[in-house]
């Protein structure tokens, strides 16, 4: 069975893309299938590509994310997907205040799969500069590196 990742941050179009493409990089390379998206808890960037510096940023890693679109989380996003992971702790409770009754996604923090980053958020850095895009991808990769390492080990 393919398993299935979504990423969640605000508005879908700095770091839930980030992710995605980082995710999807990582399994390419590991030759692992997987189903993966992102979105956003808000909808003011729905249909929307993604910040054309988290675009510049994806190329810089030699992805290219302007096809993307930005969506908002659904609720049957809780059922088509087996992990939801928000980006920062208030997405966090966002996406546990819209999620149906008995979910079937098992809903988290992206960093809490990097040892030493519980709890903490991936840098939003929509109202920063290229600098904190790069500190983005540092973020979203390294979890990325561990998603992919806890597919692998339960092959």
């Amino acid at each position: 069975m393919q398993r299935a990742v979504l990423f969640v941050c605000l508005g879908n179009i700095c770091r839930s893309p980030l992710a995605e493409a980082a995710l999807r990089a990582e399994a390419v390379a590991a030759g692992i299938a997987i189903t993966i998206d992102s979105a956003g808890t808000g909808n003011w960037h729905a249909g929307n590509p993604p910040d054309p510096r988290a675009q510049a940023e994806a190329l810089r890693h030699g992805i290219d994310i302007a096809g993307y679109r930005a969506r908002q989380v659904r609720t049957e996003d809780f059922r088509r997907f087996d992990w939801i992971y928000a980006l920062d702790p208030q997405n966090l409770r966002d996406l546990h205040a819209v999620a149906p009754r008995r979910p079937l996604a098992k809903v988290g923090l992206l960093m809490d799969l990097v040892p030493g980053r519980e709890g903490t958020a991936v840098i939003d850095p929509y109202y920063g500069t290229e600098d904190d895009f790069a500190a983005t991808w540092d973020d979203v990769s390294e979890a990325a590196r561990r998603i992919v390492g806890r597919l692998e080990a339960s092959r």
